[in-house]
C-alpha cells in the first residue's frame, strides 16, 4: 500500500457510500433496509483488512500478485491507451507487437483464470489511479451486489428467517473477509449470488424471465471464467430443484410418487451433461480428469505448508472411486474443521469458531428435530434439498482439493451461506406451529411485507 491509498481511499469511500444510500430505497424494504449499509460496510472492512493482513502479516500473496499485474497494465495504458485496453480486453493468443514489451512482465498472461481477475482489477484501476485499496473496495462492491441478490432470493423463498438469513449471507467473518478484496473469491461469491438469483427467478418463480436470465448467465460466465468447479457443483442440485418444484405442483399424490424418480434422474442427467460439456477438453477441470488433478493439487498444497495447517483425509489414488471413499472425511473437514484445538493462528481461529458454530447447529438441530424427521424435511422442501446437495458436493470438492486449512478457508466460502442458510430455514420449519404463527405475525406487521425480496 502506498501514500495514495491513504489520500484517495476516504474520498472514494464517501462516493461509494453516497451511491449506496441513493440506491438503498430501490433495493430494500421495511425488513431488509437495516442490513444494507452494515453488510456493505463489512465488505469494505474486509477488503481493507485483507490488504493489511497480506502486507503486514503474510508479507505478500495472491492479492498483491494481482495488483502487480495491474501496475503493468496501467503503465501500458498511460503510455498508450490502445495498448492498455488491448491488455484488458484483447486476446492473449498469438503475437501482438503493441503489447509485446509488457507481456513478458505479466506472469499470469497465459493463465486464463488468474488473468481474468487481472483484467477486472485493471479495468477498475483506470478509474482510481490504479490504487490498490480502491480496487479492493470495488471488488467488495461487486461481491456485495451478488450477495445482496442471494439474500433477496433466500428471503423471498422463506421470509420468516430474514434475520438469521442475513447472518448466514453477510455476517460470517470468513465470508466477508476472504470474499471482499482483490481476490478470485470475491468475484466467485458475487457471481454465485447472481447465478442463484437469476436461476430462481427465471426457472422457478418465472418472474422477469429475460432480466433474470441475463443476470444468471452473467454470473455463470464469471464462474466459468474464474472457478468453474463452483458452477459444476451448482448445476446438478439446481436442475434437480426445478424438477422437484414441478413435481410438487402435481396435484395427484400417486402421480407425484411415480414421477419423482423420473424427475430425479432427469435432474442428475442434465447436471452431468452440463458439467461434461462445460469442461470438455479442459486440462484442469475435465470431469474425466478431476480425480487425477485433485490428487496432484492436494499433494502440492500439503507439501507447501510448514506451519501445521495441513490435514489428511486419507489416501486416494486420483480415481473417482477413491474420491467417493474419502468423501465423508472431505465433507467433515470442509464443514466442521478446523476444530478449535487445531487453530494455529488468528485467521485459523476465526475459521475454527465458524466450524464450531456449524457443528453445534447441525448436531442440535438434528437432535431436537430427530434424524429421520430432519431428512424427511430436507427431502420434502426443494430449497433445502438444493442447499444441502450443493453444499455437500462442493464440500467434497474443496475438502479433497485443498490439503491445508489455509486454502480450505478460502475455497469453502461459497458453500457457507447456503449450508448455514439451510440450517436456519430448517430451524424455523421444525418449530411448533404456534411459534411459526407468532413469527409470521411479526413479519406481517412490517410495512410492505408483501413486497419482501421482490424489489428487483
Amino acid at each position: 500500500m502506498e501514500l495514495k491509498d491513504l489520500l484517495l481511499t476516504p474520498i472514494y469511500l464517501a462516493i461509494f457510500y453516497g451511491i449506496a444510500f441513493s440506491v438503498r430505497k430501490k433495493y430494500t424494504n421495511a425488513l431488509t433496509k437495516k442490513y444494507f449499509i452494515p453488510a456493505l460496510s463489512l465488505k469494505f472492512l474486509g477488503a481493507i483488512a485483507l490488504g493489511l493482513i497480506y502486507q503486514f502479516y503474510y508479507g505478500g500473496g495472491d492479492t498483491f500478485n494481482y495488483y502487480g499485474h495491474t501496475k503493468v497494465v496501467y503503465e501500458a495504458f498511460m503510455n498508450s491507451p490502445s495498448a492498455g485496453l488491448q491488455l484488458i480486453f484483447g486476446s492473449t493468443e498469438g503475437y501482438n507487437p503493441e503489447v509485446a514489451q509488457y507481456v513478458g512482465r505479466l506472469y499470469w498472461y497465459h493463465a486464463d483464470t488468474e488473468y481474468f481477475v487481472v483484467r477486472i482489477a485493471s479495468f477498475f484501476g483506470l478509474f482510481c489511479f490504479n490504487t490498490y485499496t480502491i480496487i479492493g473496495l470495488l471488488f467488495a462492491a461487486l461481491s456485495f451486489s451478488g450477495m445482496w441478490a442471494m439474500y433477496l432470493t433466500f428471503i423471498h423463498i422463506y421470509p420468516l428467517a430474514y434475520k438469521k438469513l442475513a447472518i448466514a449471507v453477510f455476517f460470517l467473518p470468513s465470508v466477508f473477509f476472504w470474499g471482499s478484496g482483490l481476490m478470485k473469491d470475491s468475484v466467485c461469491i458475487g457471481a454465485l449470488g447472481w447465478t442463484f438469483y437469476g436461476f430462481y427467478h427465471a426457472t422457478i418463480l418465472k418472474r422477469n424471465v429475460l432480466f433474470s436470465t441475463i443476470i444468471g448467465l452473467i454470473g455463470a460466465y464469471l464462474l466459468v471464467s474464474v472457478k468453474v468447479y463452483i458452477l459444476l457443483s451448482f448445476l446438478p442440485p439446481a436442475l434437480l430443484w426445478v424438477f422437484n418444484e414441478n413435481n410438487r405442483r402435481i396435484k395427484s399424490a400417486a402421480a407425484r410418487m411415480l414421477l419423482k424418480p423420473f424427475f430425479l434422474l432427469m435432474g442428475l442427467g442434465a447436471g452431468y451433461l452440463g458439467a461434461t460439456r462445460l469442461t470438455a477438453g479442459d486440462d484442469k477441470y475435465d470431469v474425466d480428469k478431476i480425480g487425477e488433478r485433485t490428487k496432484i493439487n492436494s499433494e502440492y498444497l500439503t507439501s507447501q505448508v510448514a506451519n501445521g495447517s495441513a490435514y489428511n483425509i486419507g489416501s486416494f489414488d486420483g480415481s473417482l472411486g477413491s474420491m467417493v471413499k474419502v468423501a465423508p472425511q472431505a465433507i467433515t473437514v470442509s464443514l466442521f474443521r478446523p476444530f478449535l484445538f487445531e487453530a494455529r493462528n488468528p485467521v485459523m481461529l476465526l475459521s475454527a469458531m465458524e466450524a464450531a458454530l456449524f457443528l453445534y447447529l447441525t448436531v442440535s438441530l438434528f437432535y431436537k428435530t430427530g434424524v429421520l424427521k430432519s431428512f424427511r424435511l430436507i427431502a420434502s422442501q426443494p430449497i433445502l434439498t438444493f442447499c444441502f446437495i450443493f453444499s455437500v458436493v462442493l464440500a467434497i470438492g474443496v475438502g479433497t482439493n485443498s490439503g491445508n486449512f489455509g486454502t480450505l478457508v478460502r475455497y469453502k466460502i461459497p458453500l457457507m451461506p447456503f449450508y448455514l442458510g439451510a440450517l436456519y430455514i430448517m430451524q424455523f420449519m421444525a418449530r411448533p406451529q404456534r411459534k411459526i404463527r407468532t413469527a409470521q405475525l411479526q413479519v406481517n406487521r412490517a410495512k410492505k411485507v408483501e413486497l419482501l425480496a421482490s424489489t428487483e
